[in-house]
This record gives C-alpha cells, structure tokens and sequence, in this order.
C-alpha cells in the first residue's frame, strides 16, 4: 500500500483554500489541483508499505501522538517550490505551530526511519494546492500570488491539529484516491 501521514484540515479551512484554487484557476491551465476533500498537511510520505507493517506503523504513531500536545495552527502566505518564479508545487504555508507541526514530523521521521521506503526530504511545513505540469506566464503568477496573499492574509485561517491520520493513497487515472486507515489523536495535556 501507497501509504502517507498527515493531519487533516477542517472542512471551514478546506473552503477557503478551494476558493484560492478556483481564483488561480482562471489563470493557469497547466496545474494539477488537489482535490479540495483531499487538502491535508503532510507529516511524512512512506511510499509503498506492506499490509503486514500497518499495525507497527500505528503503535509506533500512538507513542509519538501520546506524548504530543494539540498545536495551534495558523496558516501565512501561498508560495511554490523551488520558486515563484520556476513553480514546481503552489503551496500555503503555516504561520503559527510550524515548529511543533516540524517537531512531530522529525519524531516520526526518526521512529518510522527503517520502515520508510521513500527517498529523505527535508521537512517543509505545508499545504498543496497544485502541482505545475507546464508554466508559462511568470509575471502574471507573481501578480496573482500577490494578490491573492493580501487577500489570505486578512482571513483568519486558525485550526486546532488534534490528530495524526494514516492515509492510504491509491493512483488512479483520474488523480490519487485517498483513505483514512486510522486516525490517532495528540494525547499530551
């Protein structure tokens, strides 16, 4: 199994961040959204698992989880990877909790290490909104992200991260499908 973990995001935030996609959109055609059900902030990709391994994945989660407070999440600014100016992924970042979102990722990281088939990347604290397939229009882009930050900036996009959630991604023709296999709340007070 495709496997990845994350934290999932309110249905109240995931409404604003499909208006974002809906704006950029207009604009460019060579973009591959997410789904706006599947908006997520990933904590670590696994890759390809063996159904055998799923129950040690989620024991050594829970010990993570049990000693993990509640983080209070605020989101910042759209920006892409590498750049704004060569977009390879259009992203939203977070603002407050970034440290304790970074901090859970890198004490899974190093209790799922020998269980991990994917290649390491450094941990970078965001939401995917796309991924560019072709790109062209450079200033417009760095046009719209600006205009549309000013616009984010003065929403109040806050969450409580409460839970830690393995997902099943399946690949299909149409986009990857998405399945929640366990959900595991942060248990520290």
């Amino acid at each position: 199994m495709r496997i990845f973990i994350a934290i999932a995001l309110p249905k109240e935030i995931r409404v604003v961040l499909t208006r974002l996609q809906e704006e950029l959109k207009k604009y460019y055609l060579g973009i591959k959204w997410v789904n706006p059900d599947y908006l997520h902030l990933t904590l670590m990709f696994l890759g390809e698992v063996r159904q055998d391994k799923i129950s040690n994945i989620i024991q050594k989660i829970q010990e993570v989880a049990f000693c993990e407070k509640k983080v209070e999440v605020s989101l910042s600014q759209l920006g892409a990877f590498p750049n704004i100016r060569h977009p390879k992924v259009i992203w939203v970042g977070i603002n407050s909790g970034e440290k304790e979102i970074a901090a859970i990722a890198c004490k899974l990281q190093a209790c799922l290490e020998k269980l991990k088939t994917s290649e390491e990347k450094d941990f970078a604290c965001h939401i995917t909104l796309g991924r560019v397939k072709s790109f062209r229009d450079e200033p417009a882009f760095v046009d719209s992200l600006s205009s549309l930050n000013e616009n984010l900036c003065k929403e109040k996009l806050n969450f409580t991260a409460d839970k830690i959630i393995i997902y099943k991604s399946t690949l299909t023709y149409k986009g990857p499908v998405y399945e929640a296999l366990k959900e595991i709340t942060l248990k520290a007070t």
